[in-house]
């Protein structure tokens, strides 16, 4: 078992300049665009598609489901990720997240037996000080080609954080909107929780280790992934608007979601439909993602 990551909650002048000598760098992965995992990704979330076959698109933000980084076992880390220092720069605070993204879809569309290529770059690394400790953000830009040519660019947003600590100060909760034109409850369980992990090959023990999250990184559940609601959202939009085709979509992750307690995803499309405001609610009231569609 690996030792837990040092509790460090700030990054000195020397360490931020070695974290930002990363930016430029860049990572070249293939794949194949094949029919399981789509299918697998429809039956946990509870669809019924058609089995897809050659030339059935990939729905909007389900290329998640490819490009998977597939570390050996010695190589992961103490929260379950990769040890860090390959491609993204080894950022020695200990929690990351996704927290957010932005989208665009080009005109040539991902479908089941394309061959593809996701070339990424380090754009950015920043440093902030936050009340309760350092956060350092990583931007990474990809972008996804097949044959035909470029298919979707994507800038994704990742954070790393220390640890809380009892007494740190929590920051004041967003009340959601409620003027919604659609809504829907979702009841996450570890089990949804644990086949989106598998789905990604997402080995981050805070989505499917209970005592890893509770006693590590001091959260109180669960912790629903953020791509995962954020699919949960462009889902909401396809139920509504069958016939729509995403051009854009950007997401913020604003509160984390937890396996304790049902959420609600709401949408409401704009007065001339050519984009839908999207976010979810916990079970308190709280804001805890926003998003945008923006259709073609």
């Amino acid at each position: 078992m690996a030792t837990m990551t040092p509790d460090i909650r700030t990054i000195d002048a020397a360490t931020l300049a070695h974290l930002q000598s990363w930016v430029g760098r860049t990572e070249t992965l293939v794949d194949d665009i094949t029919a399981a995992p789509l299918r697998g990704l429809s039956a946990t979330l509870d669809r019924d598609d058609p089995p897809p076959v050659a030339g059935t698109a990939v729905p909007p933000l389900w290329h998640w489901l490819y490009f998977l980084p597939q570390p050996r076992r010695s190589e992961i880390g103490p929260d379950g990720h990769a040890r860090r220092g390959g491609f993204l720069p080894p950022v020695p605070l200990p929690r990351r997240m996704w927290a957010g993204g932005r989208l665009h879809w080009h005109q040539q569309v991902l479908q089941v037996g394309d061959a593809v290529k996701r070339v990424s770059r380090i754009e950015s690394v920043t440093h902030k000080a936050g009340r309760t400790g350092d956060l350092v953000f990583v931007l990474v830009r990809h972008e996804i080609h097949n044959a035909q040519g470029l298919t979707l660019s994507e800038e994704h947003d990742i954070v790393y954080r220390a640890n809380l600590q009892p007494g740190d100060p929590v920051p004041p909760p967003q009340p959601a909107a409620q003027e919604a034109a659609w809504t829907e409850t979702v009841t996450p369980d570890d089990v949804l929780l644990f086949r989106y992990s598998a789905l990604t090959f997402n080995g981050h023990r805070i989505h499917y280790d209970r005592r890893y999250v509770t006693e590590v990184e001091g959260y109180p559940g669960l912790i629903v992934h953020g791509p995962l609601i954020a699919t949960l959202l462009a889902e909401l939009v396809r139920k509504h608007m069958p016939g729509a085709r995403l051009l854009k979509f950007e997401f913020r992750a604003v509160r984390p979601v937890f396996d304790l307690w049902p959420f609600k995803l709401h949408g409401l499309p704009s007065a001339d439909g050519k984009s839908v405001s999207l976010w979810t609610e916990d079970h308190e009231g709280w804001l805890t993602m926003q998003a945008t569609a923006t259709l073609v």
